[in-house]
């Protein structure tokens, strides 16, 4: 099957031409987002709607790194390879950086899609009917990663460009500004409403009702 190539940041038009079932290769910058970071964005979300804009400016520098961009779930393991005052201005080369479960985002993902305008989401395990709503709404995809393949996946991954909220974070949380070349994955959740993880647990509670009753 063919790889269709993806160029960071990608606009909607292109996003929503892909479906479920593609593979895809990435080029660009990627950004790793778990936990701490969703939480982080959606407490700053949540600020603005409420009148208190200050809170929020404290993300305004990921605006311009998420537009059209995809973020990783994904705590990778880093090797430092020169010493600075701080880790942004250190020099770090990726161990091993496989995905981690995606679930864990769902209380945060669309709102992060909607307000950061996100092109897409990496992971694993897939990701439930709000986020895959937000992807219709506002034209994004979930690509699912290859999880046991950490070390093959950091090998796409050719420069650490920077390391945001490290200290506030702690490592494996931190948001990694990594700039990757044919990083690959599958699209399980479209713009156009296809999940194959909603098809999946659909296929398999017909299976359980047909030979358990």
């Amino acid at each position: 099957m063919a790889i269709t190539r993806i160029d960071l940041p990608i606009d909607e038009q292109k996003i929503r031409e892909l479906t479920v079932g593609d593979e895809v290769g990435l080029y660009g910058t990627i950004i790793t987002g778990r936990d701490g970071a969703h939480k982080l964005m959606h407490e700053a979300i949540h600020a603005m709607q409420h009148g208190e804009p200050a809170q929020m400016s404290s993300l305004e520098w990921l605006k311009p790194i998420l537009l059209g961009s995809f973020i990783y779930h994904c705590g990778p393991v880093m090797k430092k390879l020169t010493d600075a005052a701080r880790a942004e201005d250190c020099k770090w080369q990726v161990i091993a950086a496989g995905p981690t479960t995606s679930s864990r985002e769902e209380p945060y993902q669309a709102e992060v899609i909607e307000h950061f305008k996100l092109r897409g989401v990496i992971g694993k395990g897939g990701m439930g009917p709000k986020t895959s709503a937000a992807c219709q709404e506002f034209g994004a995809v979930y690509m699912h990663a290859v999880g046991g393949a950490a070390v093959a996946l950091a090998e796409a991954i050719k420069e650490v460009v920077t390391v945001h909220l490290y200290d506030t974070l702690g490592p494996p949380e931190a948001m990694w500004l990594l700039r990757v070349e044919d990083f690959r994955g599958v699209i399980t959740i479209d713009s156009k409403g296809g999940s194959l993880h909603k098809d999946v647990l659909a296929e398999s509670k017909a299976a359980a009702e047909k030979y358990f009753g």
